[in-house]
């Protein structure tokens, strides 16, 4: 027997007869609350990895030395440049589900989940045969440093083991975010991250495994992350996928449109940054670790920004699907004064306190010395990426999901690499290299400020609710959300 799902028994909170999960409710009442129910478990999703990375890099510091420390570290700017492009589309899962339910249109979601959870296992199987084969050679091109090279090669390898079950957790994490769960991601991360550092002690320490037993750890606990969160999906009856769930091309096309360019944006961008790590190889493996160590910290304040980015996205997805457009721009002032805030004050607290922060990870002087600069010219600005993530948040909540890749395309990633080689290519000093990160981040951020701000004035935010915009084929402020991209020319839901 074929089981369905009634609509408004799915997003009426008050339905007594609603037996689903408690869904939040995006649409209705004060939104401060909801956000940050959304947003922090998030942001602490990502910290959550970050710190049990950061066990890795400390474990494997302590028990194997610095030349193994440095071998993980400087595999960081490469994974990102292999897993980016498929880590990307998941925000396009998101934003469909988000759609679908702003509208009230939740009975074929399994059908989404399933298309969703193919495009996960494909990429991941494509992303194993990458990482494997393409590791050695990428890393001698980035010049990693000779007595790091058997050891970062023998990490990737391990590492990229672990692929499918990664995408298989990154795209279910991306379905549950859609209505809104933020919480079980959270959990999974919890559970999985004390299984790792366990097996990080095991492995290291105990079975002597070096960098590869790091790797394996990882890979073990992207196993258990993919079994629990398809575990807690086919619990779910809005979710669970049934014997009419199909792939469907238009759910395909869908989730590509929205998500490859984000993919893209994170290719591109981790291109610059593997240039940048290439330079900072040529200073040798005491600064490729120093600079590694401090990487963390930006991750720790990166979160609390990308939390609010993905509230931005799955929010203004929902409202601006079911037109409620001053919902909207509530949406986007809340998330950034929030991520704003909230990152200044990591940002201060983390480079005033640079050189004890650093010593958690290394006792070298020179790594140390590299840390502490870093911290300084990049940290000290790490609030900026809230003025392009929150506004590409919104603008791809809207479906407009080129427009954020291609200037952040040109803002992190042309003008990084121009920069690496004219200014820093003249003056090769560690610090002029760090400083095009803020740099970078004001034009990017002031680029999609502008561009939020008028695509919002011409899709009527700023109009009274009975105005009409022939132009943009747009017949009232409540019917918004058909309006036709004009940026990359898709239609609009």
């Amino acid at each position: 027997m074929i089981f369905r799902v009634d609509n408004i028994e799915q997003i009426n909170p008050d339905n007594p007869k609603r037996k689903q999960r408690k869904q939040m409710d995006m649409l209705h009442g004060p939104m401060l609350k909801n956000i940050l129910i959304f947003a922090l478990p998030l942001a602490l999703c990502g910290i959550l990895q970050q710190l049990f990375t950061s066990a890795d890099m400390a474990v494997v510091f302590w028990f194997e030395g610095s030349v193994a420390q440095s071998a993980v570290n400087s595999n960081g700017a490469l994974v990102n440049l292999l897993i980016n492009l498929f880590s990307g589309m998941s925000v396009g899962v998101t934003v469909v589900i988000a759609e679908y339910v702003g509208k009230k249109k939740t009975d074929d979601l399994h059908s989404v989940v399933l298309t969703s959870l193919i495009i996960a296992a494909v990429s991941g199987v494509v992303l194993l045969g990458l990482g494997i084969g393409v590791s050695a050679p990428l890393l001698k091109l980035m010049d990693t440093p000779p007595e790091t090279l058997p050891l970062a090669t023998e990490y990737l390898r391990v590492y990229f083991i672990g692929m499918p079950f990664l995408m298989i957790y990154n795209f279910g994490a991306a379905v549950l975010r859609g209505v809104g769960d933020t919480k079980k991601a959270l959990f999974i991360l919890l559970v999985t991250g004390v299984i790792n550092i366990g097996l990080n002690v095991l492995f290291v320490a105990a079975c002597k495994m070096s960098v590869a037993g790091v790797a394996l750890a990882t890979v073990i606990c992207n196993v258990a992350s993919a079994t629990l969160v398809m575990w807690f999906i086919m619990k779910d009856g809005l979710f669970k996928i049934r014997r009419t769930s199909r792939v469907r091309k238009e759910y395909v096309k869908r989730i590509i449109v929205i998500g490859l360019p984000a993919g893209l944006q994170g290719v591109v961008f981790s291109i610059a940054n593997v240039l940048i790590q290439s330079a900072v190889n040529a200073f040798g493996s005491s600064a490729v670790a120093g600079n590694g160590d401090a990487v963390n910290f930006e991750y720790y304040v990166y979160f609390f920004v990308n939390g609010f980015a993905s509230s931005t996205v799955t929010f203004f997805g929902q409202n601006y699907a079911a037109g409620k457009l001053d919902r909207c721009k509530q949406v986007f002032k809340i998330n950034m004064l929030a991520a704003l805030i909230i990152s200044t004050v990591l940002c201060a607290v983390f480079t005033l306190c640079a050189d004890a922060f650093i010593r958690i990870y290394t006792n070298d002087k020179v790594a140390i010395e590299f840390a502490v600069i870093r911290m300084w010219c990049v940290l000290s600005g790490s609030m900026l990426p809230c003025l392009y993530e929150i506004a590409g948040g919104a603008l791809r909540g809207m479906g407009h999901s080129m427009l954020p890749a291609v200037f952040t395309i040109i803002g992190s990633c042309i003008l990084r690499i121009v920069w690496i080689y004219s200014i820093y290519a003249v003056y090769t000093y560690y610090w002029l290299l760090m400083i095009i990160y803020p740099i970078s981040w004001i034009v990017t951020g002031v680029a999609l400020m502008i561009s939020y701000y008028i695509i919002c004035y011409k899709a009527g935010f700023y109009k009274k609710p009975h105005a009409v915009d022939n132009a943009d084929g747009i017949a009232s402020a409540e019917a918004a959300a058909s309006v036709d991209e004009a940026t990359d020319g898709t239609a609009e839901v």
